[in-house]
């Protein structure tokens, strides 16, 4: 959980999330990244999270809304991968999830509520995973992916993301 995996463990386009990820315990850091993604949701007005850049760009809930979608799929995987199960997983398609506008009814305390409790479970999670499990793998989306790498895309994926907020909606995160 300390050493980030090699570049066999995962799809090249993951590269960038995992670079963005900086050394140290991936528990931690995730643990750490949820208390202030869940700080900066709850000191947003409604007004504020329903803001949008630009026509077509996805509003501050809907940002926070695919972070948590992208948790459960992904820790899903990790979890499947860490247990031993072949099966090959499938990709998914993030527009697709978007496009019934879910996040648009949501509240700001409904947001944060369920960004924690994703974010504590997805912890909580890796806190129970053996080290042998840690290195196994799998394939998901047509990729070989091991568990720890899907810990370190989780991580970089929500750094992506962030960096996004705080540069295009000006999001204190």
């Amino acid at each position: 959980m300390n050493e980030k995996p090699g570049k066999d463990e995962y799809a090249s386009f993951y590269e960038g999330y995992i670079k963005l990820t900086p050394e140290g315990n991936v528990i931690e850091l995730l643990e750490q990244q949820g208390q202030q993604v869940h700080k900066a949701i709850r000191s947003l007005t409604e007004e504020q999270a329903n803001y949008r850049y630009a026509e077509g760009k996805w509003s501050i809930k809907e940002v926070f809304g695919h972070l948590i979608d992208n948790e459960r799929i992904m820790s899903t995987r990790l979890l499947r991968i860490a247990r031993g199960d072949t099966t090959p997983l499938p990709g998914y398609d993030q527009d697709t999830f978007m496009e019934s506008r879910p996040f648009d009814l949501y509240t700001v305390d409904h947001l944060a509520e369920e960004y924690a409790a994703v974010r504590r479970s997805t912890v909580v999670m890796l806190r129970q995973i053996s080290p042998e499990a840690w290195l196994r793998r799998g394939i998901a989306n047509n990729y070989t992916a091991s568990t720890r790498s899907i810990a370190w895309v989780i991580t970089g994926h929500e750094l992506h993301h962030l960096s996004i907020l705080r540069d295009r909606y000006e999001v204190s995160v």
